[in-house]
């Protein structure tokens, strides 16, 4: 066995991820967890927004409906099925954690799958849920500097949180401080807060409040690479040492 400072492949793949998939289970469940916690995120984001525009006219109402709704939902989530998977969820959150060494390069490239097409299974579920066309590409368009600038921002502030949490030995409070993160980045970013590229991808086949046109996918997706570079740098720099690595010694 290597030291764990240059741990193998087949090492990496039964290491928590994120620091909370303590159950270290097979390559299969932790995939459908990723896949299924996916979809349940997406049913949030975008039922939450249809609904939310049902209800009320007024914009910003809205939006408070949408993220505390998503909030509540990442929450669960995470609490759900930390312990499986590591409840990623999003392809940025699995890239950082190949590049701090906690996963393998085959699983990081089968979870981003499987957050994927959970997230594209999670809008059809919610525009049937409500009566529309199962999968309609947006026509929200959301291409503006602003935006971009947006989305670099949530993103390092969404690696930050975790990676602050967990290297400084305080997992449990992942679920929350995320749910919150995200909450709080739906109203202080102008783009409100995508930060994952398979959410990107999944709102895009939902015309809808919470859509994005797929034209604007591309450079989303992009700033949230940017803002995940940027923020493996400062994770490196700020937290040096991972005191949860003390305890699976």
């Amino acid at each position: 066995m290597n030291d764990r400072f240059h741990p193998t492949d087949g090492e990496l793949a039964v290491r928590p991820e994120t620091g909370t998939g303590e159950l270290r289970l097979d390559l299969q469940r932790r995939l459908v967890a990723e896949a299924l916690g996916t979809a349940l995120l997406i049913i949030a984001v975008v039922g939450s927004g249809i609904m939310a525009s049902r209800l009320s006219t007024d914009v910003g109402m809205q939006l408070l409906e949408n993220a505390a709704a998503t909030a509540g939902a990442l929450i669960g989530l995470i609490l759900m099925f930390g312990a499986v998977s590591g409840a990623h969820f999003n392809p940025i959150v699995t890239l950082v954690d190949r590049l701090l060494g906690t996963i393998s390069t085959r699983d990081t490239f089968l979870y981003t799958v499987a957050q994927t097409i959970g997230g594209c299974v999670g809008t059809v579920i919610a525009n049937l849920m409500f009566s529309l066309p199962a999968a309609e590409w947006s026509t929200h368009s959301r291409s503006a500097g602003a935006l971009w600038l947006s989305e670099v921002v949530a993103t390092v502030g969404l690696l930050l949180v975790i990676h602050g949490c967990v290297r400084t030995g305080r997992t449990e409070a992942v679920p929350y401080a995320v749910g919150v993160w995200i909450g709080g980045a739906y109203w202080f970013t102008s783009s409100t807060s995508f930060a994952n590229p398979a959410v990107t991808i999944a709102r895009t086949l939902s015309n809808t409040f919470a859509g994005i046109k797929p034209s604007s996918a591309p450079m989303f997706i992009a700033m949230q690479i940017l803002g995940a570079v940027i923020a493996f740098g400062l994770i490196r720099f700020l937290y040096p040492h991972n005191a949860s690595e003390k305890t699976h010694d």
